[in-house]
């Protein structure tokens, strides 16, 4: 039998491997009340008679704060702990490219492809309907990581979707960066987004989870963050780095739109980018992209830069544009590069202009740098 979250929570303070947070423990209180409702909703139904009449689902929980608080790790005490058969933990935006697939595919497929997609989905006009009623056939705990809308598609269609799905019985926990209110700001028809955010703190217990220290902050100060020449060893510990920020978080990929273009990234965990410099520099990628990347994610880890030379001067160049989007917007990097900084680009037309991109790389790998980053 599964410990309960606050058991759970209790046994890493006792083993060292957490430490005391005030913060935590208030989300600890709000995931324990919603445990101990669903104890007492008794699988497999959410729903109790009472005189007659369906009790309401409890209300959900939407932890927000900033990023390494540790909102994640109380998401995966909770999910284990849920005494839900049918839940199901997702990063917010692989679940919303899953959703758009299925509404195209309700509005697109032929009917084979329909009925074994949506089994048991009565027909309807609506596909936003039948995308709710698949779901919550399926899943009656939904417990969402990294909820964040910037995506028009997304915002347009969350509010009726989760209406839907709140109205079958669907709970959902949810981990933000941002507040409710601050979700899509100074997004294109923000107004239209507006009952979705009053929907959220209807449903949903908001929590801030914003504890003063940074537990991902930690594994950065001190270490190297910038390796150098590329060998078995530095790739094996560029990678090894990788995998302890996200702290067990899967690499979901993003896509980014840019001026009317999409800009894919596979390597993508939450505020996380990991790509190489062949994805980024190789390729026909301009000022705006980079501004849109730097803006998105607040840790880049970019691998395989090799010595740049005036044959490669397109790729240096937009290495250039790629650092300087990332040093105006207080990112953290981690490099994984074929020389220093310094001998990145050791001779040739193009060397000189080199030196304020090899002394922003010096700059970015320090522990000061690390601690002046943004946190989101």
């Amino acid at each position: 039998m599964a410990l309960s979250v606050a058991a759970a929570y209790q046994q890493k303070l006792s083993s060292g491997e957490i430490t005391p947070d005030a913060a935590q423990a208030q989300a600890i209180e709000a995931l324990s009340r919603l445990e101990g409702e669903l104890n007492a909703l008794a699988e497999p139904g959410f729903t109790l008679p009472f005189f007659g009449r369906k009790k309401e689902p409890p209300r959900g929980v939407y932890l927000w704060g900033p990023v390494g608080r540790g909102k994640s790790m109380l998401m995966d005490l909770f999910f284990d702990s849920a005494p839900v058969q049918r839940k199901r933990r997702a990063h917010f935006h692989a679940f919303m490219g899953e959703t758009h697939r299925l509404v195209d595919l309700w509005r697109n497929g032929d009917a084979a492809a329909r009925r074994e997609t949506f089994p048991g989905v009565k027909g309807s006009d609506d596909p936003i309907v039948a995308v709710a009623e698949k779901i919550a056939g399926e899943t009656r705990l939904l417990c969402f990581d990294e909820f964040h809308v910037t995506d028009i598609a997304d915002a347009m269609i969350l509010g009726r979707l989760f209406e839907a799905l709140f109205a079958r019985g669907v709970i959902v926990v949810a981990t933000s960066n941002r507040a409710p209110d601050d979700l899509y700001r100074n997004g294109i028809n923000r107004q239209l987004f507006e009952p979705f955010i009053d929907l959220i703190k209807a449903r949903l217990q908001v929590v801030r989870v914003a504890g003063p220290k940074d537990f991902r902050l930690d594994r950065l100060r001190g270490a190297r963050v910038y390796f150098a020449p590329v060998t078995a060893a530095t790739a094996a510990a560029f990678d090894a780095l990788w995998k302890n920020l996200l702290d067990g978080s899967q690499e979901t990929g993003a896509t980014l739109e840019v001026q009317g273009r999409k800009l894919r990234l596979p390597h993508a965990a939450g505020g996380h980018l990991r790509s190489s410099f062949v994805s980024l520099c190789a390729q026909a990628l301009g000022p705006q992209d980079y501004l849109a990347l730097a803006g998105r994610f607040h840790t880049v880890f970019l691998e395989d830069v090799p010595v740049l030379s005036p044959d490669k001067r397109n790729e240096a160049a937009r290495f250039v544009t790629l650092i300087d989007a990332l040093y105006e917007a207080k990112a953290k990097l981690v490099v994984l590069a074929e020389a220093e900084p310094e001998t990145l680009y050791p001779e040739g037309t193009g060397a000189f202009e080199f030196e304020r991109t090899a002394s922003r790389l010096q700059e970015m790998r320090s522990e000061a740098w690390i601690e002046a980053t943004r946190e989101e």
